[in-house]
């Protein structure tokens, strides 16, 4: 049994989640216990910061490097209070926090590989990009304790999109002898992995991929509709005062990446302020009020989930399993229970039942710390 404690930040950048788990098992026998889970806020002024760089703000490399050291200190802070009163880690899993995330071309060229001085030279690139932000060896440092992290990089490298990264600790953690499940994580973007009954080769059936915005437009709008006196919406309640525009979100959701076939990836790059910017502009003919908006965003967020699983899963799920900060949000988990639920009228399937992963005994808001570690 190994005792190790996850560190991330997502995209909403809310603060630093940190885990103290204990380990035991490799695959299908894999056991997590949770001891503590927490999350700790970054100070408002790296908050700012980190959020500028995520939307496209140019800093000099002095300030990169500065920026680097103030979120590792941040992490390893977490680190050292996660633990406090309890027996002292022995490895940590730090994530990091993303800045900028470019996913694979799908039409760049090939990945070359030739002999003398052309050897291991990029030629038109297909290959993504994925920064990760707070220096591992500053954790190791600080902390005391052998750190891991930069977990993206080699993924990227083999061609992969480097997230989501933990389909197959989904599998040993979360999968059913018999039923097909959906682990839908929202966090500032969504993604799902998808889980086959475990029968026959069900492991080489595995898929996980970003489904598209999470809380990040949500968050963005209320930031802009509150004059940044509030972040988000809590439990989903402002934007359940208000009526979905549908045909606005059928406009929204022509956008080329939920038709794009995975494996695919996005971040605030694609889903972010100039996202939120063009939303709207778009509103402004149908003269919605906040509450409006708030609804038809959660509505984007819902409906994109629901319609990739339609157009991308080989068949439609069992159960589905939320975890992460949207899984609290519970206007978003009843709009994509009503989503779901007008698959099961037209098909077979009896329900799709839209639960968090609490229910199935894993905490929903450590969930990705505890996978992140675990894939160590």
């Amino acid at each position: 049994m190994t005792r190790v404690i996850g560190l991330i930040s997502g995209t909403s950048v809310d603060g630093i989640d940190a885990a103290l788990v204990e380990i035991s098992g490799t695959d299908i026998d894999l056991k997590v216990e949770l001891i503590a889970g927490e999350t700790y806020p970054y100070p408002s002024d790296l908050r700012e910061k980190i959020l500028a760089i995520c939307g496209g703000a140019a800093i000099s490399m002095a300030e990169f490097a500065e920026l680097d050291d103030a979120i590792g200190l941040s992490f390893a802070q977490a680190a050292l209070a996660i633990q406090s009163n309890h027996t002292p880690a022995q490895l940590i899993g730090s994530h990091g926090q993303t800045v900028y995330h470019r996913p694979p071309s799908r039409s760049g060229g090939a990945l070359e590989r030739g002999s003398g001085e052309k050897s291991n030279y990029l030629k038109d690139s297909p290959l993504g990009y994925s920064l990760q932000l707070g220096r591992g060896e500053l954790i190791a440092q600080v902390t005391g304790i052998t750190t891991v992290n930069n977990f993206r990089v080699a993924d990227i490298a083999a061609g992969g999109e480097g997230a989501p990264l933990v389909s197959r600790i989904d599998a040993f953690l979360l999968s059913h002898p018999n039923e097909n499940r959906c682990v839908q994580n929202i966090g500032g973007i969504g993604n799902v992995t998808y889980l086959p009954a475990r029968q026959g080769n069900w492991l080489s059936q595995l898929r996980g991929w970003d489904t598209g915005p999470g809380n990040a437009l949500l968050d963005l709008a209320v930031q802009h509709l509150t004059g940044g006196s509030k972040t988000y919406d809590k439990d989903g309640a402002w934007a359940a005062s208000g009526t979905p525009c549908i045909p606005l979100v059928r406009q929204w959701l022509q956008h080329e990446f939920f038709r794009q076939a995975p494996p695919k990836s996005t971040g605030r790059e694609l889903f972010g302020a100039d996202f939120l910017r063009t939303c709207l502009a778009d509103a402004e003919n149908y003269l919605l009020s906040s509450a409006d908006l708030l609804a038809t965003l959660t509505e984007l967020t819902a409906a994109s989930i629901a319609d990739s699983y339609r157009s991308f899963l080989p068949q439609m799920p069992d159960k589905v399993l939320l975890c992460g900060g949207g899984s609290r949000n519970l206007y978003l988990k009843n709009r994509l229970q009503t989503h779901l639920s007008g698959d099961a009228e037209q098909s077979s399937v009896s329900s799709i039942s839209v639960l968090t992963t609490d229910e199935v005994g894993l905490n929903a808001d450590c969930k990705e710390l505890e996978f992140r570690l675990t894939a160590l």
